[in-house]
């Protein structure tokens, strides 16, 4: 979120879905909390002002298959097409994007694992066909649909953020050095309202501020996230969803990071221009789009092995808020598969990817994993 941030409703959606909010590396729940968090804050005005590097706003239109509309302040916001693009011999077929998408087997026991996106563009999720029909015939097959977090979760997850994350008082600039608050500073010196609101964060929710708003940035949207739109496939038929973690835990992720990892979080994200930021927010969408997870897994290593600026601590800070959180999901989601009844899970697609993955690991428990 943002260099000038909003926020978006936490709420339900005509189909029972959450709206969802944007994250594409961490954490899906802590996105939405941190909005909802601000939500009265004057960082919603602010918004609607200019950023450096930020694309001009426009009105959102939501359609009957998504969550509710995000705000339409939130710069880097864009309302989908109008029709479909057209050819010299008729409209073009959209194709839903194809996904990171795996099967895993062991015996009777099977489980479906998605690599979601938290934020999309409405060409991924066309009207007729939002998903691939491998992915809506394993939704169609499964009794339970596991998400990082339940809806019930998200919903209530609001008031964590507020309290573990924001201070009474300016606490962010005594919690920094210098040299980083300042650069902070200058990052959102076009966006005053934005700028007090930071202050009052700790420096781990400043991170995950400045890093979802280079996602918006890039011109994506909240409500074309991965779980708002599966949800919203899955909920008519089944409403039996649950979570590969709790609340207190997602959040103790960033709330238990030293104060040198949490620094390094922020320094990370302010390491490359907002230029920089959408081109990586963009290739990250494209490789989703692809559904190569090991090349985002890798493309996530290897930025954060550019952009440290201290490389061991930065291996603290990957542990804890990406591997450690990879071997929980693992161990929650063989607790609740069965033999005879597949589990279909969505989870960030950085989670899936590379020797420390979550396919990985599926692996070193007897699974047979593929691709679909």
């Amino acid at each position: 979120m943002p260099e000038g941030r909003a926020a978006c409703d936490v709420r339900r959606s005509p189909h029972g879905g959450v709206s969802a909010c944007a994250r594409p590396a961490y954490a899906l729940a802590l996105m939405l909390m941190v909005m909802a968090a601000l939500a009265a804050a004057p960082v919603r005005a602010a918004a609607a002002r200019a950023v450096p590097g930020t694309p001009a706003a426009a009105p959102t239109a939501s359609t009957a298959r998504s969550a509710p509309s995000a705000p339409a302040s939130i710069p880097g916001f864009h309302g989908p097409p109008a029709s479909a693009p057209a050819s010299a011999s008729g409209p073009v077929q959209a194709k839903p994007a194809h996904m990171p998408f795996y099967v895993a087997t062991k015996g009777a026991t099977t489980i479906f694992l998605l690599g979601t996106l938290h934020v999309g563009d409405p060409v991924d999720y066309p009207a007729g066909q939002p998903f691939r029909r491998p992915i809506l015939a394993a939704l169609a097959a499964s009794p339970t649909l596991a998400l990082e977090l339940s809806p019930d979760d998200l919903i209530e997850s609001q008031d964590d953020v507020a309290k573990y994350g924001v201070c009474s008082y300016a606490c962010l600039p005594r919690l920094l050095p210098p040299p980083l608050w300042r650069k902070l500073a200058s990052r959102l010196r076009r966006n005053p309202a934005a700028l007090e609101e930071i202050r009052k964060t700790r420096p781990w929710l400043a991170a995950l501020l400045v890093e979802t708003y280079g996602s918006l940035s890039a011109g994506l949207q909240t409500e074309y996230g991965t779980e708002a739109q599966l949800q919203n496939v899955y909920l008519p038929s089944r409403a039996k969803m649950v979570g590969l973690e709790t609340l207190g835990e997602q959040i103790r992720s960033f709330t238990n990071l030293t104060l040198a990892e949490q620094r390094e979080m922020l320094a990370q994200d302010l390491q490359e221009t907002p230029a920089e930021t959408v081109e990586d927010v963009k290739e990250l969408h494209r490789l989703w789009r692809v559904g190569d997870a090991d090349a985002i897994a890798a493309l996530a290593t290897a930025k954060s092995e550019r952009l440290a600026t201290s490389k061991a601590v930065s291996r603290a800070l990957d542990n804890k808020i990406v591997y450690e959180r990879n071997r929980r999901f693992t161990v929650r989601m063989l607790l609740i598969a069965a033999p005879s009844r597949p589990l279909f899970v969505a989870i960030g697609a950085l989670h899936l990817g590379g020797p420390k993955g979550v396919l990985a690991l599926l692996q070193q428990h007897g699974y047979v994993v593929v691709p679909k």
